[in-house]
């Protein structure tokens, strides 16, 4: 139905430049329509990481962070491990996982970027698994000690994992996504390319915010503390990230079947000319 804005029409008057647009106007709108479905399910990955620094910080408050007898950390500083999961996890990725990867697929980058956003997407659930366990583990401590405070005598550094987990997959995720759209968005069009892949990670943190809304009114109710509530002693946080982590196999079930639909500007044209080289042997063919 698209083919049909650029047809035109024995009527002058609709032949008018908003009535009729070029083949090449139409082709980059399919471009972009086509890379919706890979933008739609990048969108869960920032819901995740949208945690990491709204509850997981929150349990950092209720937990031992002494370094030492005196010093204390403050919980907002845990993010630090963002930094220095994504300073580790690219270099190893350029001098050791693609080398590895460029003798088994023949691609100068080692894996496309689709493959990139998935890992990504991969280490986003290992991140709730570890969230959710690591809660477990804190609600545990937490009634076993009764501290009038809330207080939990467990290291905060038991919430590094889910932190290290969700870097890295930014490394691979932002990286990944980032190439992507600015790659397959049309050459008049790279400015989208940007704001696509801005959006998600707004809405990443707006559906967070839903969910969050959401889980809270249907789990609190007569008189009973929610998953989610102000004292997490009280509430059942895991089931939160138990919750995410489902969302998030779903969303990479679906990614990858849209993943594995997808095909790739550069293929696109090389199919292109490739038919035009043979319809043009076949019409000097013809007239030979």
């Amino acid at each position: 139905f698209l083919d049909k804005a650029a047809i035109v029409e024995d009527d002058i008057e609709k032949n008018r430049l908003w009535n009729v647009a070029t083949l090449t106007q139409v082709e980059e709108v399919k471009m972009v329509i086509s890379m919706m479905p890979v933008w739609a399910t990048t969108i869960m990955f920032w819901t995740v990481y949208a945690q990491m620094t709204t509850f997981s910080v929150q349990q950092a408050t209720t937990m031992d962070r002494h370094i030492g007898k005196s010093f204390q950390i403050p919980a907002a500083s845990l993010t630090v491990f963002f930094v220095g999961s994504i300073l580790l996890t690219v270099p190893v990725y350029d001098r050791m996982i693609v080398p590895v990867a460029r003798k088994f697929t023949g691609r100068r980058e080692g894996i496309t970027t689709l493959q990139r956003i998935a890992v990504g997407l991969v280490l986003s659930i290992l991140a709730m698994i570890a969230a959710a366990l690591t809660e477990i583990k804190r609600l545990k401590v937490a009634h076993a000690s009764r501290d009038p405070k809330g207080a939990v005598p467990l290291s905060v550094f038991w919430l590094v994992p889910q932190f290290f987990l969700v870097g890295a997959g930014e490394a691979f995720t932002y990286i990944g996504q980032l190439d992507f759209f600015l790659r397959e968005c049309p050459a008049g069009m790279k400015t989208i390319s940007t704001g696509m892949f801005l959006s998600t990670l707004s809405l990443g943190f707006f559906f967070s915010s839903a969910l969050v809304a959401i889980v809270d009114k249907l789990t609190t109710g007569d008189g009973a503390s929610g998953w989610i509530s102000d004292n997490l002693n009280k509430g059942r946080l895991h089931d939160f990230y138990w919750l995410l982590a489902g969302l998030s196999v779903l969303n990479l079930a679906f990614y990858l079947f849209c993943a594995k639909w997808y095909v790739y500007k550069e293929q696109r044209v090389s199919t292109a000319n490739l038919e035009d080289e043979d319809a043009k042997e076949l019409e000097a063919c013809c007239q030979a």
